[in-house]
Parts: structure tokens; sequence; C-alpha cells
């Protein structure tokens, strides 16, 4: 059907196709406003990528084996009783420096005391004894003596003879015995007097008291087991009892160097070597565990028995080298090892020469230069994003109202 062309009849139909082609261009304009925002957001202010990169810094590179452990002093003695009784003295507590030969304790001595007392007497009562049967032994050599030379003038009998040589015999016999009851008195006096000197409870080292388990006034039991009174222990050297699991123990050797910090001072650092690793297993919810022990001078004595510490054993170390996390490094087809590196004309790929490493770091021998900043991964869009708003918050704040 033919329509004229008269004004209404060209205007009416336009119309709609200038809305839609309008609408059309404005939904165009939004998606590249949103584009150019996103863009903004993971590319950075600057257009850069939302790399996350790091820079090269000279640093140390330590392969090693990490444990945790405790300190207890290298050298202690557990002090005890070897004779039972009631402790009536103690001169130390928790924390007392002591000397050697410095008396901390003491038991009740009565009873010690009277046995001492008792073998002296039993002893001069046999020393008594031997000395009257030596006077009936001198006796009756002299009997036998003069009997003797009786008989030689055919003056005396025989029997009279053999009852005098019978005589001595006899009192010899007695000198034996009371020797020997002698020397058995002798004996237990010196028991005696060694228990009665045991009553009296001396420190066997210089050191620092430790731990206390028996107080004034109880009754203590040697017969069965010495008990304990007193810990003395040398705390000028501690001791690092590391509890390393079996699959890192195959690493560790006797005089490797070692380090540790505790959890009170976390940033200071004992070194020592490794003294020993100890055969014997310790199994901790089936984990294989082996002690290794590293000593350490504590001549400041900020050290203390059972104090937590993390400890490190060295494998091996570069000091003063050029390093980059392992997150930075590629590998190529053929071994080579590359990094991408974030330069003001963008990212540049470079293959570099690797020396030491350990689980998260590397020396670099070639290739990089301190200060580079290496790529080790990407930003996510909703990190890039929060970047450029931090870098970009003062332009969009500055934007006013809309008219």
């Amino acid at each position: 059907m033919f329509l004229p062309k008269g004004p209404e009849t060209l205007t009416k139909p336009r119309a709609p196709r200038l809305r839609r082609w309008w609408l059309g261009g404005a939904a165009l304009a939004l998606l590249a406003v949103a584009a150019a925002g996103l863009g903004y957001g993971y590319y950075g202010a600057t257009g850069t990528p939302g790399y996350r990169t790091e820079t090269v810094v000279m640093g140390n590179v330590e392969r090693k084996v990490s444990a945790v452990g405790t300190l207890e002093p290298r050298d202690y003695v557990d002090v005890g009783v070897q004779v039972s009784g009631q402790l009536k003295v103690l001169n130390v507590e928790i924390g007392d420096e002591v000397k050697a030969g410095d008396l901390l304790a003491e038991t009740d001595p009565t009873v010690h005391q009277t046995s001492v007392a008792s073998n002296r007497a039993k002893l001069a009562e046999l020393t008594a004894q031997r000395a009257q049967v030596q006077a009936e032994l001198d006796l009756a050599k002299a009997q036998f003596e003069r009997t003797q030379s009786l008989a030689a003038r055919n003056v005396s009998t025989q029997d009279a003879l053999d009852i005098a040589r019978s005589t001595v015999a006899i009192a010899e016999a007695k000198i034996g015995v009371i020797d020997a009851q002698v020397q058995q008195a002798s004996a237990a006096l010196k028991a005696a007097e060694a228990n009665l000197n045991y009553t009296k409870i001396y420190a066997p080292m210089d050191g620092t008291v430790v731990s206390q388990s028996a107080v004034k006034g109880q009754t203590l039991n040697a017969n069965q087991s010495a008990p304990i009174i007193v810990r003395v222990a040398d705390l000028k050297t501690m001791t690092a009892q590391a509890k390393v699991v079996e699959a890192d123990v195959v690493s560790l050797k006797p005089r490797m160097k070692a380090y540790f910090s505790t959890l009170g001072m976390p940033d200071r650092r004992w070194e020592g070597t490794v003294r020993q690793i100890q055969p014997t297993p310790e199994i901790v919810n089936d984990v294989v565990l082996y002690k290794v022990l590293v000593d350490v001078s504590n001549e400041d004595g900020v050290l203390l028995p059972s104090m937590s510490a993390q400890v490190s054993f060295i494998e091996g170390a570069v000091e003063n080298v050029p390093v980059v996390p392992l997150a930075a490094l590629r590998t190529g087809r053929n071994g080579d090892r590359f990094a991408r590196v974030a330069t003001s004309g963008g990212v540049e790929t470079r293959k570099v020469e690797i020396g030491f490493t350990n689980r998260t770091h590397a020396e670099i021998k070639s290739g990089l230069d301190v200060g580079d900043k290496v790529i080790t991964g990407m930003l996510s869009p909703a990190a890039a994003d929060g970047d450029a708003s931090r870098q970009g918050g003062m332009m969009r704040g500055g934007r006013g109202p809309r008219p």
C-alpha cells in the first residue's frame, strides 16, 4: 500500500528508530565506562597490570630443619638422703645459689648417734677381751716352755707337756676368734659413723637450687630408694632438647650448627652446635620423635629450665647474596630458570642463574639486579580494584555533585 509523503507520515515512523539508536548508544557508552573502570581497577591508575611483586634484595638463604623443644640445665644433680629419718633442717629453697660443700639439709641423727655409741662400746669390750685372752696366751706359752724344759730333764711327764701345749693352742684360737670379732665390730662402727655423717646433706657442686621435693619435718625412707630433697643445677650452660621428626633427623649430625629462640624473646638468637642425637625414640600420637641436644652458654642467666625453644638446625647457608622468592621463578622445558620483571616499559622475561635454595627463597647468581621488581603472581580483580581505589581515591573524591 502506498503512503503519502506528508509531514505526519514521514515523522512518526522515524521516532522509534531514533529512540532505539539513542538507547543502543547509551548502552554502549555504559559498557565502555564499565570496561574502563574494570581496566582501571585491574591495571591501576598508571595502566600497569595488577601484578604481585617482590624486590630483589641482599640477604641470607638458609636451608634448615626446624623443631620445638625445651631448655634444661646441661649439668645437674638430684640431691637425696642416704639414710632414713625425719628431715630436721633444710637450709635452702628454690633459687638459692650454693657452693660445693655447703650444708643443704640434715635428718634426725638420734638413731645413728645411738648406733655409733653402741658399736664403739662393743669394740671396746672386744678389745678388752682380746687383752685378757692375750694375757692367758702369754701365760700358757710360759708354762709350756717351763714344762718342756722340765720334761727334757725328765722332771715332768709327757702328759703335763701335752696339756701345756694344748693350753697354748686354745689361747691362740681364742685370740683368732676375738680378732675376727674386733674386725667385725670395727666395720660396724665405721658403717654407723658413715650413716651418722649421711644425716648431713652437702651440696655436691656449685649451682642453683632449681627444685625441691621434700619439706622440713617430712620422714624420708631410704630403704627402697634414695628420696630426693633438692636439685642443684649449673645454669651457666643450658641444653635445648629438641624433638625432631624421623623424616628430618636423618639430615642432622653431631657438631652441626644450630640456633634457637624462646617464646619470651623471639628476636634473640642463641647459637650452639649439636652435642648428641639420642637414638631412643619417643612416640607421640603415632609420630616418631628423636631428641637432639644443643648446648648454649647462659652467662647472663636469662634462660631458665623448662622454657620453650624454637630450634633450627642449619644444613647449609649463604650470606649477603641477591635473594628472590621461589614464587618469582619459572622453569623452562630444558630446565632453565626464568623470572618476569616489572619495569616502567612493561614486563620483561629474563633468564636467571640460581645458586643455593631453601623451601621459600633462592640465591641469584646472574640475570637479576638488586632492586629489580620480580613478579610473583597476579592480583585478583578485587585486590587490584582495591589497589586502584586507593591510588585514585583523591581523584574520585574530588568529584562534585551532579547538576
